[in-house]
């Protein structure tokens, strides 16, 4: 373990942490090369059980004893700079990153064709649930989505082009690190091309497309056909507007939760947790983790 102190948040080896915005850190032009940030101690550990590659550590130095075990696991040269907790206080967001933090590589994702072949391989012979994130921009309601899908045994996720990243900060804080138990990728070669690619994706596929959205034809999200859907991808709108009308009626159902009190929808997070719970596979209350998603 490289302990390196410091005192200086200006210290250019901090950059990634302090200084570089998302945008830089994910290295638009060169994706495979970006980085993401993870805050918290419970984050950290489970980007670490899904296998992903840590650039260096930032931690406030009460913090350096109680995760030494877990920093024993990683490569030695992996750098820990570790500061004075009055220090780690002038960073933004102190109260919430609790003075954990890390700067993970970006992991490499699959075409959304082979994503979903591994999806259905991985499933068997049972039914297949995966999301598909169209246009979302809040990055708190995405690491919602993310952490009911982990708790409700959605298989994948899918995002479209114009949907935010599920690796910035905020999402992956929100999603409490189940963004990285959730198999995702992304869906769609440009906002100008959506939803006609990821339609036809999703159908060769084999998937019936579902639309979460309010029309006249939609059926209600516990009809028995829905159930017995064996592929199904749930389509679930951005925040406001909801799914563009291209993608409703390129979609082969469209689907409403019922609701009472003169309530005609609720917020993108919370109706995604009522359809997950409907549509998948219920599991038990055992804790299932699935390690290694990224070794």
């Amino acid at each position: 373990m490289a302990v390196i102190r410091i005192a200086d948040l200006a210290d250019p080896r901090l950059d990634a942490y302090t200084r570089l915005t998302e945008r830089e850190l994910r290295c638009v032009l060169e994706p495979e090369r970006g980085i993401f940030i993870a805050e918290s101690a419970k984050v950290i550990e489970r980007a670490l059980e899904a296998g992903l590659v840590p650039e260096s550590f930032l931690l406030g130095e009460r913090w350096l004893d109680p995760l030494s075990p877990l920093l024993e696991r990683v490569a030695p040269e992996v750098p820990v700079f570790v500061a004075p907790m009055e220090l780690m206080a002038e960073l933004t967001g102190f109260n919430v990153t609790r003075g954990a933090l890390a700067a993970f590589h970006r992991p490499v994702l699959p075409d959304a064709a082979s994503f979903l072949a591994g999806v259905v391989e991985r499933a068997g012979e049972r039914p297949v649930r995966v999301c598909v994130l169209e246009g979302i921009v809040d990055h708190t309601n995405v690491g919602a989505i993310f952490r009911s899908a982990a708790a409700l045994n959605v298989d994948g996720i899918l995002v479209s082009p114009t949907c935010c990243d599920p690796l910035y900060r905020r999402a992956v804080r929100v999603s409490m690190g189940t963004v990285f138990q959730v198999p995702w990728c992304r869906i769609g070669a440009a906002a100008r091309t959506w939803p006609h690619d990821g339609l036809a994706t999703l159908h060769e596929a084999g998937f019936t497309c579902a639309a979460m959205a309010l029309t006249d034809s939609s059926v209600a999200l516990d009809d028995p056909a829905l159930a017995k859907t064996g592929r199904l991808a749930l389509f679930m709108g951005t925040e406001g507007g909801g799914l563009a009308a291209k993608t409703i009626a390129g979609s082969d159902v469209t689907v409403r939760i019922p609701m009472a009190n003169g309530v005609d929808s609720l917020n993108v997070a919370a109706a995604s947790a009522v359809a997950f719970w409907q549509l998948c596979p219920h599991v038990s209350n055992e804790y299932h983790y699935r390690p290694g998603l990224y070794s």
